[in-house]
C-alpha cells in the first residue's frame, strides 16, 4: 500500500542539525539556535519565501522547548480556534498571517502579550506591511533566505535515496530550475516523477510531466510584486529600455494589475523625470486613462509604449527633492507661525491685528516663517 503522507513531510526534519539550509539561523551561531541553547525563545514572525522551512523550523522550536505545537493557516481560522488552545501555554504557529485583518490581529495582540501563547507567525509578505505594528513590536522578525542549488541539491539527494531513483544531471537542472528555491515542490515534484516511471532513472520527461509546466512565482500581493515593481522602477530611472520592458513583460504575464503600473508610471514622472522633461507627466496620464478604457490585452502595447518614453526621458529630481527637504523642517519644527503679511483676513479683527498687512504679490523677500528665513530647498 502507497504512503500517504506527501515525500515533504515524510522528510521532514525533526531536528536543526538535521535541517539544511538556513545556516544564519540554525547554524552554531545561529540566532535560532541560540534561542534553543540559552531557553529563551520569544513570539517570532518567520519571513521568506515558500518551501525555506518556516514550518520546519517552528516544529522544532516546539519539541525543543516542550511546548504542545498546533498549526493554523490564517486563511481558514478564526480567532476563536486559537482561543480555544491558549490555556495550554502552546506553541501556535500561524501560516499566511498576512492574511489576518487587523482586527483578528488586534484580537491576537493580548494573549501574546500576556504569553498565554508563544507564536511563530509565518509571511511570505514584508511584515513591515501586513502586520499591524503593535503586534510586531512585540516579536522578532526572524528572515529566511530563499535555498540555494546547494542546498536544493541536498534535499534532491535525501528524497533519491528515500524513493530509491536516481536523476541524470539534465533532469537535476530541470527540477532545480522548476523548484525556484521552493523544497516543497522540488520533492512535490520528485515524487510524482518517480511515480510516473517504472524504472529507476528519472528522466526529464517525468520530470516535465509531474510539473506540466514552469509557473511564474509571482503573487500580486507578495514579496516578488515589491521585487519586480522595484525592478522595473530602477531601471527606467537609470533609462536602461530593455530591463525596463522586461519587467513590464513579466509584470503583465503574471496578470498584475495594468492601472497599477500606470500608476507608478505616474508617480515616476514626476519623481524622477520632474522638470527635465514635463510632458512626461502627460504622457504617464495618458497610459492610465489608455489602461482604463482598453484594459488588457491591447493595453500592454500603450504600457509599452509609456515605458520607453520614460525610460528614455532625461532625469531631474529637483523638485521631489525640494519638497522632502521642506517636509523634513516640517516634521522638525511643527507649525510655525506664518508671517502675517501673507496670512488669510476675512475679518476686522484679524486685520486689526496686522492680518496681511504689507502684502505685496511680487516682493523679493522670504515669505517663509522667521525661523526658516533664508532656507533655500529647491537648488
Amino acid at each position: 500500500m502507497p504512503e500517504i503522507q506527501p515525500l515533504a513531510n515524510r522528510l521532514r526534519p525533526k531536528t536543526l542539525d538535521d535541517m539544511i539550509g538556513q545556516e544564519h539561523l540554525i547554524g552554531k551561531a545561529g540566532l535560532i539556535r541560540k534561542f534553543l541553547k540559552t531557553g529563551f525563545v520569544p513570539s517570532m514572525i518567520f519571513w521568506g519565501p515558500p518551501g525555506s522551512g518556516k514550518t520546519t523550523i517552528a516544529r522544532i522550536v516546539a519539541s525543543s522547548i516542550h511546548r504542545e505545537f498546533f498549526e493554523f493557516s490564517a486563511v481558514n481560522t478564526k480567532i476563536s480556534d486559537i482561543t480555544k488552545v491558549t490555556g495550554k501555554k502552546p506553541l501556535i504557529f500561524i501560516d499566511e498571517i498576512h492574511r489576518f485583518n487587523k482586527a483578528q490581529q488586534d484580537k491576537l495582540l493580548p494573549y501574546v502579550e500576556r504569553g498565554d501563547v508563544l507564536l511563530i507567525g509565518a509571511t511570505t509578505e514584508n511584515p513591515s506591511f501586513e502586520v499591524i505594528s503593535p503586534l510586531l513590536s512585540r516579536c522578532r522578525v526572524v528572515v529566511l533566505e530563499p535555498l540555494d542549488s546547494t542546498d536544493l541539491e541536498k534535499i534532491i539527494d535525501r528524497g533519491l535515496v528515500y524513493m530509491k531513483k536516481k536523476l541524470n544531471k539534465d533532469a537535476s537542472e530541470f527540477l532545480l530550475e522548476i523548484a525556484n528555491g521552493d523544497a516543497r515542490v522540488l520533492l512535490t515534484v520528485l515524487e510524482i516523477a518517480g511515480a510516473l516511471t517504472k524504472k529507476q532513472a528519472i528522466t526529464v520527461n517525468d520530470i516535465e510531466q509531474a510539473a506540466q509546466k514552469k509557473m511564474l512565482q509571482y503573487d500580486t500581493q507578495g514579496e516578488e510584486h515589491y521585487n519586480t515593481i522595484s525592478a522595473f522602477i530602477k531601471s527606467m530611472r537609470a533609462s536602461d529600455v530593455n530591463a525596463a520592458l522586461y519587467y513590464l513583460a513579466r509584470m503583465i504575464t503574471a496578470g498584475e494589475d495594468p492601472l497599477f503600473i500606470a500608476r507608478r508610471m505616474i508617480i515616476f514622472a514626476s519623481e524622477d523625470i520632474g522638470l527635465a522633461q514635463s510632458t512626461a507627466l502627460v504622457v504617464a496620464n495618458a497610459v492610465f486613462d489608455a489602461c482604463h478604457t482598453i484594459g488588457y490585452p491591447e493595453c500592454q502595447e500603450n504600457l509599452a509604449h509609456g515605458v520607453v518614453y520614460l525610460a528614455r526621458a532625461k532625469k531631474d529630481r529637483s523638485a521631489y527633492d525640494a519638497y522632502f527637504r521642506a517636509l523634513e523642517d516640517v516634521k522638525k519644527y511643527g507649525n510655525l507661525p506664518i508671517p502675517l503679511k501673507i496670512r488669510n483676513a476675512p475679518t476686522r479683527l484679524m486685520k486689526s491685528l496686522g492680518y496681511g498687512k504689507g502684502y505685496d504679490a511680487y516682493t523679493d523677500t522670504s515669505l517663509l516663517p522667521e525661523k526658516l528665513k533664508g532656507r533655500t530647498y529647491f537648488r
